[in-house]
């Protein structure tokens, strides 16, 4: 376990501390605990009820789950995650936050929580004496906090007539100096929390960005990285009269928000088993990428979990639509980036919306079984190609399904987690079948 054993001094200048475990669908959910009580925390943890890991997107028990009101809703211990307790720079008032891990009685980690469903997939790389290197790129929208039912979503000084509709300004530095006090201010959050952010972009929608974050020897800890930033990004943009989003597809005619993984893989010595000595892409490499083609359907509801997250997946919009690798090429679902020795993957299929301690779990799971299974992916593609390659699944329906009967889902993620995880994709699916759109009044209503 990674939790905090040693007792630990009161925080200074501390008012409250904001404990949370991340649940199913990459959500914070924990308490406010008074600053005087930190020490006790930090040594003991807290009680939070094992069901808060299988809540649907608005927060509502999942009953097929088999975790809360039919077991009787017990309460797990979620104790403390090494060096997370870090300042809250947005909030008006001093504020701590501490990342939790929920574990049984016995201190063994709970196969619900979706951080413990990542390291038990990082634990086949340890048992093989691998070490997966990872980092994520993060698109997300900065948008006016004023919605209305006509206009529910539109970018930062839209209201002032600064945003022309058909400008894209990608990799504007004068974009950059706009809404330069934000992004100052979330890098200098990111720095308080010790987040190893790199570079920021400007990309291609209006108000939209990417901050990309740096490689580390930890699949759990780059996780904990992405999903540290979305609150960073979310909580400055509020303290800045914004709000900022991670949703895949928030406008419909522009582009949408992934998260990029770029990943390799060192062995015992150190050596990244994606080149050979001479550099050359390596066998072990085409064997990876052929294993995360293979389960990319299977996977495909971690990587893209909601409703509006297949959106996203449009042709001619960069985000991939087939299931494909290519060499440097950005239109691949599986971009091989050839580096010599620092020969690398770029996973391009997960969307911003995504729980990326599922995504990554995922992905990592592909890729151990290309290894095991040493999988071809056949010839890489050049440009967009798209004939004779498999899609994507293009809706939730079927990532649903794909999911729920992957063998290999099952193998590395848990069978127990994989059925939560359809419960809850199951229910909300449900919800969205109840609810009649605004397009579809617009359409039917009067003129059939």
């Amino acid at each position: 376990m990674d939790h905090i054993t040693e007792p630990i001094a009161p925080v200074r200048d501390a008012s409250v501390l904001e404990a949370f475990v991340v649940d199913v669908n990459g959500i914070a959910r924990g308490k406010w605990v008074p600053a005087e009580r930190i020490p006790d925390v930090l040594r003991k943890g807290i009680a939070l009820p094992r069901s808060v890991f299988a809540l649907d997107v608005w927060g509502r028990d999942v009953e097929a789950a088999g975790l809360a009101i039919g077991t009787g809703d017990p309460d797990g211990i979620c104790m403390p995650v090494e060096n997370t307790l870090v300042p809250v720079t947005w909030l008006t008032r001093p504020t701590q936050q501490l990342l939790l891990n929920m574990v049984e009685q016995d201190g063994t980690p709970f196969y619900g929580d979706p951080r413990q469903v990542l390291a038990r997939v990082a634990a086949h790389f340890t048992r093989a004496a691998l070490t997966p290197v990872l980092a994520t790129e993060l698109e997300f929208y900065f948008i006016d906090k004023r919605r209305t039912a006509r206009d529910p979503v539109s970018p930062p000084f839209s209201n002032e007539g600064r945003w022309q509709g058909g400008q894209t300004q990608v990799l504007s530095i004068a974009e950059l100096h706009t809404f330069e006090p934000v992004l100052a201010d979330i890098f200098a959050a990111c720095d308080r929390q010790n987040l190893p952010a790199d570079t920021a972009v400007r990309e291609n929608g209006p108000g939209q960005y990417e901050v990309n974050l740096k490689h580390v020897a930890d699949p759990v800890a780059a996780s904990d990285h992405a999903f540290l930033l979305k609150r960073i990004v979310k909580g400055v943009a509020r303290k800045h009269g914004w709000d900022a989003t991670f949703m895949a597809k928030p406008y419909g005619h522009v582009a949408g928000s992934g998260m990029h993984v770029h990943m390799s893989v060192l062995d015992r010595d150190g050596r990244n088993i994606f080149a050979e000595d001479n550099g050359a892409p390596s066998a072990r490499l085409r064997h990876a990428v052929g294993g995360m083609m293979d389960t990319m359907a299977d996977a495909m509801l971690l990587l893209a979990p909601h409703a509006n997250s297949y959106r996203r997946l449009c042709p001619g919009t960069h985000a991939p639509t087939n299931i494909t690798w290519g060499l440097d090429n950005r239109t691949a679902a599986i971009r091989v980036i050839t580096a010599a020795h620092n020969t690398r993957i770029e996973h391009r299929v997960a969307g911003a919306d995504c729980n990326p301690y599922l995504a990554i779990a995922g992905i990592l799971a592909g890729l151990l079984h290309g290894l095991d299974q040493r999988s071809d992916p056949g010839p890489p593609i050049t440009g967009e190609e798209r004939e004779g390659h498999a899609t994507l699944p293009f809706n939730w329906d079927d990532a649903i399904d794909a999911f729920d009967a992957s063998t290999v889902m099952a193998h590395y993620l848990g069978a127990e987690y994989q059925d939560l995880f359809s419960a809850v994709k199951a229910q909300e699916q449900d919800e969205f079948r109840r609810r009649v759109t605004d397009v579809e009044y617009d359409a039917y209503l009067s003129s059939v």
